[in-house]
């Protein structure tokens, strides 16, 4: 091959792999706490959960490497250390979504957040076709020079995309997703179809031996407060329904309530999957949100992964959590990237957002 035309193969596949750097960066980056929980999902499978309090910044830092390499190799900034670091990334993705792929750790690894899922295998070879792009830049790596930058400069343009990106990445973690790709985005109709909650069943986990029960809703031992001490709820699943989300929202007694969403006018939605998380201020900003519900003339609901002792303890300090209605966990991380978080629905159109420090609190 001439060597004008090995040049262009290799500044042709530099700049592709960069762009799925970029892409994938992107998609992840919008939406940090996303692969913040997707990580959680593979320190559970890898047997290393001593990582989840870690597990947001991993993700911020993993994030923003796929993004400084990209933008890097696309530039021609930096471009050797930026094949080094595509190559040790490819490496580590494309070894773990082979295991994926093999022994269906994690179902979709989030490679491109929300935005795109594949299957595990369309994954693994997605990657082996980017290790096939990116082949011809690594041996070739020792003539990418950039003639036009001094290295000084380049370094402090690396810097700079760097600084950019990680703003860009924390002002998604403390409002919410600039572009949300999820189903649960502002101007979705949830439409029930004729609505028919199927059947709903709960999965339960025993405190002690780790053993796991499902029930078919309302059919379990709720009402059984000794019971209800010794398992923790693990997860739900509905057959048979024609809810368009594929979720649903319980009562305290299991009774299926989501049509909620659809029939109500002006309807605030707290979401918190974790209120044992929420801070003091959390639940002051929510008092105060729903005095605000109240001078408008709203309802508001509440939706929890929470047990319902435990929101009865809540209600018993706060004073606010009186409908309060029970969901899927990872559904209701997913529903607003915040806990507590905010959604207001009107006729089962997702009107707004907010995260817990843009609730809209003025009058």
């Amino acid at each position: 091959m001439a060597g004008s035309a090995k040049k262009t193969v290799v500044a042709v596949c530099r700049i592709l792999v960069g762009m799925l750097f970029i892409f994938s960066s992107f998609t992840k980056g919008v939406d940090p706490l996303g692969t913040k929980y997707k990580m959680l999902d593979y320190f559970a499978a890898y047997g290393i959960e001593w990582l989840n309090d870690a597990a947001l910044v991993l993700a911020v830092v993993m994030i923003l490497a796929e993004f400084i390499v990209g933008i890097c190799l696309i530039t021609n900034v930096l471009p050797r250390l930026a094949t080094l670091g595509a190559t040790l990334l490819m490496l580590f993705f494309t070894a773990t979504t082979f295991f994926d792929a093999m022994y269906d750790l994690v179902p979709d690894c989030g490679c491109f957040g929300t935005a795109i899922k594949l299957t595990n295998w369309q994954t693994f070879w997605k990657n082996i076709v980017i290790d096939a792009v990116l082949l011809p830049v690594v041996i070739n790596n020792k003539s990418l020079k950039n003639k036009r930058l001094t290295l000084g400069v380049q370094w402090v343009l690396a810097l700079a995309f760097m600084s950019a990106f990680v703003c860009f990445e924390v002002y998604n973690i403390r409002h919410l997703p600039v572009v949300d790709f999820t189903d649960w985005k502002v101007g979705t109709k949830l439409t029930p179809n004729g609505y028919n909650a199927g059947r709903i069943f709960v999965t339960y986990e025993n405190n002690e031996t780790g053993e796991t029960q499902e029930f078919e809703s309302p059919n379990y031992p709720w009402n059984d407060s000794v019971w209800m001490s010794q398992w923790t709820f693990v997860s739900q699943r509905s057959e048979g329904g024609s809810n368009t989300l594929g979720f649903a929202i319980l009562d305290a007694e299991g009774e299926d309530m989501t049509h909620i969403l659809y029939d109500s006018e002006n309807l605030y939605v707290f979401v918190a999957p974790y209120p044992e998380e929420m801070t003091e201020r959390d639940f002051e900003n929510c008092i105060k949100m729903t005095e605000v519900a109240y001078n408008q003339g709203f309802d508001y609901i509440w939706l929890t992964a929470a047990s319902p002792e435990y929101v009865e303890k809540l209600n018993d300090e706060y004073l606010i959590f009186n409908d309060v209605y029970y969901g899927d966990e990872l559904e209701l991380k997913t529903m607003v990237r915040s806990n507590p978080g905010l959604m207001l629905f009107d006729d089962g159109v997702i009107k707004k957002k907010w995260s817990k420090i843009d609730f809209p609190l003025v009058k």
